[in-house]
């Protein structure tokens, strides 16, 4: 339906007192003001489908996408892109933990992902002002299948983990 077919589904000039309605150079006024109106009106009316990622024009999904802090790849299928962006929020919410980068994986290629950490960390039941040795952080992730390259996880995980962290990438 073009912009100039759409009627808008609150006159202005069924809201006007009766004794206005009966002026016909003000009643043509307000017609045209609603025809202008009807475009706007109309897109607001519809404005949950937009911002929702399931319901939203595939063309949207990249701003969309932009809103929650996805990185789209424009060759993925519009059902992998309409899942990244729907679960954006809630990978935020275990972003920085293995199971979040896990998710984050297995999401993007498609494959089963394995993580081992070497956690970085060290603790003791005895206070003592010696450090011990340090651990180094390291993360080693394993994909398996999935339609991603080497190259593509380990952006991901590049961008995902913290900037210390040193990561190895097994793709089989």
């Amino acid at each position: 339906m073009s912009p100039d077919q759409l009627r808008s589904p609150y006159p202005l000039g069924e809201l006007l007192p009766a004794v206005l309605q009966e002026d016909e150079l003000l009643m043509r006024f307000t017609a045209g003001i609603d025809h202008l109106l009807a475009p706007a009106i109309a897109a607001l009316d519809c404005i949950a489908a937009y911002v929702d990622p399931l319901l939203a024009p595939p063309d949207y999904l990249g701003w969309l996408a932009g809103w929650v802090g996805v990185d789209l790849d424009e060759a993925w299928p519009v059902e992998q892109q309409r899942a990244a962006v729907g679960g954006a929020v809630a990978l935020h919410r275990s972003r920085g933990t293995s199971a979040g980068l896990r998710e984050q994986l297995e999401s993007a290629s498609g494959g089963e992902v394995e993580i081992a950490d070497s956690g970085g960390v060290t603790w003791s039941l005895e206070p003592s002002d010696e450090r011990s040795e340090e651990i180094a952080a390291e993360l080693v992730v394993v994909v398996r299948g999935g339609r991603l390259s080497q190259s593509a996880i380990e952006q991901l995980v590049d961008a995902a983990k913290p900037a210390y962290v040193v990561h190895r990438v097994q793709v089989v």
